[in-house]
């Protein structure tokens, strides 16, 4: 939200900005042990923009209907589209710094531009057991997000004063392997002790740099691609035979501090919509049938940094 020297609250803009951008610049990273990922022809790289600007400039359009310093939000978008083509680099964070550093450049009115996107993902189709480098398909899958906050400084020029990568979407079952149990008894409890079920979560995790400039500059060989964190998220999740999903989390967290040490911070939502059961297996790969769980559903938050790590 952004805010006034005021106090008051002053924004507007433009949503839904569907950009499909081909042929940007490929994106390389460094392989780690948890992920084959290193890096995106990026042949189709397709965003879903929003785009708020703030300035003390623009009150007179609120208190007196003066548009007379309104960029128009169709303007906007226009701009948002044609500054897509011109963009030299390979990342959602890069494209969101070049546009907003671009429309503060060309309107010194504003002093400050929240824009977020999200990466709308296309996959190669495969022919004759190869990936085409010609027809994709779109993925209604997991996908990256991207969130900034440009401020004018004392220069004039704009800077990155909040920045935030995601990955939103993830949905894992994971068959056996986990629990939940010891936890608080009283009168208002009537779920049993869970000591080995099917565990499904809905999970988005967030990151930060120390330096925002790693995530927007991908060529320094610091940007963290959200591919490598869900395949870090994927084999920790296969591998921890976890009593909670907030004990999960802590475990998916540490490794991606520890792999990434160019991170400030991690931070998770999750939910749990782990199935309810109709038929209990005989053992752990034995046959069960679940079903759908009903509302409400549980679910967590939780922040880490590196001094977690300790």
């Amino acid at each position: 939200m952004m805010k006034l020297n005021s106090g008051r609250t002053l924004y507007y803009g433009k949503g839904d900005v569907l950009s499909y951008r081909t042929y940007a610049e490929p994106l390389v990273v460094k392989e780690i042990p948890e992920s084959d990922y290193t890096g995106d022809n990026n042949i189709i790289f397709a965003h879903n923009i929003k785009f708020a600007v703030s300035g003390e400039s623009l009150l007179p359009s609120f208190s007196e209907g003066d548009n007379s310093l309104v960029v128009a939000t169709d303007s906007m978008k226009n701009f948002i589209l044609r500054h897509t083509s011109d963009y030299t680099g390979s990342t959602t964070e890069g494209l969101l710094a070049h546009i907003s550093s671009k429309f503060m450049e060309r309107y010194p009115h504003i002093d400050a531009i929240e824009v977020s996107a999200d990466r709308m993902p296309f996959t190669a189709v495969d022919v004759n057991g190869m990936p085409s480098d010609l027809v994709f398909r779109r993925s209604r899958n997991e996908h990256a997000s991207a969130s900034l906050k440009l401020v004018r400084g004392e220069s004039g020029a704009a800077e990155v004063a909040l920045h935030e990568s995601k990955i939103s979407h993830i949905q894992l079952i994971k068959v056996y392997g986990s629990s939940f149990y010891g936890f608080v008894r009283d009168e208002y409890t009537t779920l049993p002790d869970s000591y080995d079920r099917p565990l499904y979560i809905y999970l988005d995790i967030f990151w930060t740099y120390e330096n925002a400039e790693d995530g927007i500059d991908a060529g320094n060989e610091r940007y963290v691609p959200a591919e490598q964190i869900h395949d870090i998220t994927h084999t920790l999740f296969h591998l921890t035979n976890s009593p909670s999903i907030q004990d999960l989390i802590y475990k998916v967290g540490g490794k991606i501090l520890t792999r990434f040490p160019q991170l400030k911070e991690v931070r998770f939502e999750s939910n749990n919509r782990t199935w309810e059961t109709v038929v209990e297996p005989a053992n752990s790969d034995a046959a069960g049938v679940y079903t759908e769980p009903r509302p409400p559903f549980g679910f967590q938050g939780f922040t880490m940094s590196k001094e977690d790590l300790a």
